[in-house]
């Protein structure tokens, strides 16, 4: 059985810094792609980063990009979303994903992820 628990979340003033953490265990995560999405209350669930952790490939989705930042750690099997000059519309419930599948150029969708953390609250305050 795959686990993803991530932590981090919290209450940050606009302008500040947060970075969440998806720790992964019952398996080994080395080659599956990992991505983060997040939900705002009355919105539907969208993409905000992913990597592909073997050829380090990333990608962003625009309302993140230069602010945010996806990394990982192999030897704590931990990924990281370090996010930096907070906006009040980065405020949702951010998710950790990981994929088993095999999913061929972009990793955006949601619906190619079979494993799925609890999630966690970011509010930003204005």
């Amino acid at each position: 059985q795959v686990q993803l628990v991530e932590s981090g979340g919290g209450l940050v003033q606009a302008g500040g810094s947060l970075r969440l953490s998806c720790a992964a265990s019952g398996r080994t995560f080395s080659a599956y792609p990992m991505g983060w999405f997040r939900q705002a209350p009355g919105k539907e669930r969208e993409f905000v980063a992913a990597m592909r952790w073997g050829i380090n490939i990333l990608d962003y989705a625009d309302s993140v990009k230069g602010r945010f930042t996806i990394s990982r750690d192999n030897a704590k099997n931990t990924m990281y979303l370090q996010m930096n000059s907070l906006k009040p519309e980065d405020t949702a419930v951010y998710y950790c994903a990981a994929t088993s599948g095999v999913v061929r150029g972009q990793l955006r969708n949601g619906q190619d992820y079979n494993y799925w953390g609890q999630g966690t609250q970011v509010t930003v305050s204005s």
